[in-house]
């Protein structure tokens, strides 16, 4: 529960206050003020100055969130307040519990998708079974992990409906991938202690695919909240969306844990000579041996280092191709003159097609109709 001064203590506290953003909705913004702030000190009936008497008495705030707008002055800065930012709030409002941005200091991390910011980790949660655990759609969400440099902390949920040999084949799978798994169980509370160590005093974003458990495990994990949980698809043996927007939770021990829409495929957009960084097998290959070629990108080129036989090598070329696709179109939106356009289809394939010369069948407007009438005109009477 929210403890709040009382209206004749801090009703004219002009003090900046920090905090934490928590969450971001349209144009308003909840900050979670940190706990312990002395905002002024009493003198009598009305506050007075800050300073110390011994008449005086610390007013204290503990464990409040306020519902700010931001400065205008920020926004013609263009300043983005994100979820994470640590902010300074001014003119509080205690009894309407409102309140104004009036600065963002400055960013450790900074993540555009999903928009979180001062993120310490990433906790990338997947399902064993119910929906089953395919190992291509695994690698896209660690590749994306991995491209933020953010540290990684892989959970794999619902161990109890699998068996203790499958239990064994994916930890030693994974382990050859680079990554130390974390096995739990929401429904039997297996491994959630081992869990919550890990993600204590940070900030943490967590990630997956829908119908993984990752609502479930907020609410085992922070018992006061109460996040919506789906069922699986049946038919389609995949989760159904839940969270709409990114909203940080305090963690019992200390610590925040950002909650993050889900979706079933990340998008691949870093440059394709940086993909091979982004898979532990790789790194170790090139930290050990080098390529013949500095700009090798481990396909086809003669004396690779890269290239071998490693399990997830197929799944690197796939990503690659699109990695090499995400950057012909960012070529070709930055070239206005050229003639070819780039059109998603599904499952993320592209299709290019011929592009209409530019500004060939735009429309001109009126005045400039009317301009080019009257230099006829002109040039008619010079005539």
């Amino acid at each position: 529960m929210s403890v709040l001064p009382c209206d004749s203590e801090l009703s004219q506290v002009s003090t900046p206050l920090w905090g934490t953003v928590v969450a971001v909705q349209a144009n308003f913004y909840q900050v979670q003020l940190e706990p312990g702030l002395k905002v002024g000190k009493l003198k009598g009936e009305g506050l007075e100055e800050d300073v110390p008497s011994e008449h005086s008495q610390p007013s204290i705030i503990q464990s409040v969130t306020l519902l700010c707008t931001r400065r205008t002055r920020l926004k013609k800065m263009g300043q983005r307040v994100m979820v994470g930012d640590r902010v300074v709030v001014e003119e509080p409002d205690w009894e309407g519990e409102r309140g104004a941005i009036a600065e963002v200091l400055p960013r450790k991390t900074q993540l555009d998708r999903p928009p979180v910011a001062n993120a310490d980790e990433i906790l990338l949660v997947f399902a064993l079974a119910d929906p089953p655990l395919d190992p291509y759609q695994l690698t896209r969400f660690l590749v994306k992990a991995e491209s933020t440099g953010l540290g990684i902390c892989l959970c794999l949920n619902k161990k109890d409906l699998v068996s203790d040999e499958q239990l064994q084949e994916w930890t030693s799978r994974l382990r050859n991938w680079g990554y130390e798994p974390v096995l739990i169980s929401v429904h039997t509370h297996e491994g959630l202690e081992k869990l919550s160590q890990q993600l204590n005093h940070k900030i943490t974003i967590l990630a997956g695919p829908s119908g993984v458990g990752k609502s479930s495990l907020i609410n085992e994990l922070i018992p006061d909240v109460n996040v919506r949980v789906a069922a699986v698809s049946g038919k389609l043996s995949r989760g159904r969306h839940t969270t709409r927007h990114v909203e940080l939770f305090d963690l019992p021990a200390g610590g925040l844990l950002a909650d993050t829409p889900g979706f079933n495929q990340p998008d691949i957009d870093c440059p394709p000579e940086e993909l091979a960084q982004y898979f532990p097998e790789a790194r170790h290959r090139l930290a050990t041996h080098r390529c013949q070629f500095s700009d090798c990108l481990h396909r086809d080129e003669p004396n690779c280092a890269v290239r071998g036989d490693w399990e997830r090598y197929e799944y690197y070329l796939d990503l690659l191709e699109n990695a090499i696709a995400w950057q012909d179109r960012l070529h070709q939106q930055a070239d206005p003159e050229s003639t070819m356009k780039a059109k998603t289809k599904g499952k993320g394939q592209t299709q290019y097609e011929p592009k209409l010369e530019s500004k060939k069948y735009r429309r001109h407007s009126r005045r400039s109709q009317h301009q080019a009438l009257e230099e006829v005109y002109q040039d008619s009477d010079e005539s």
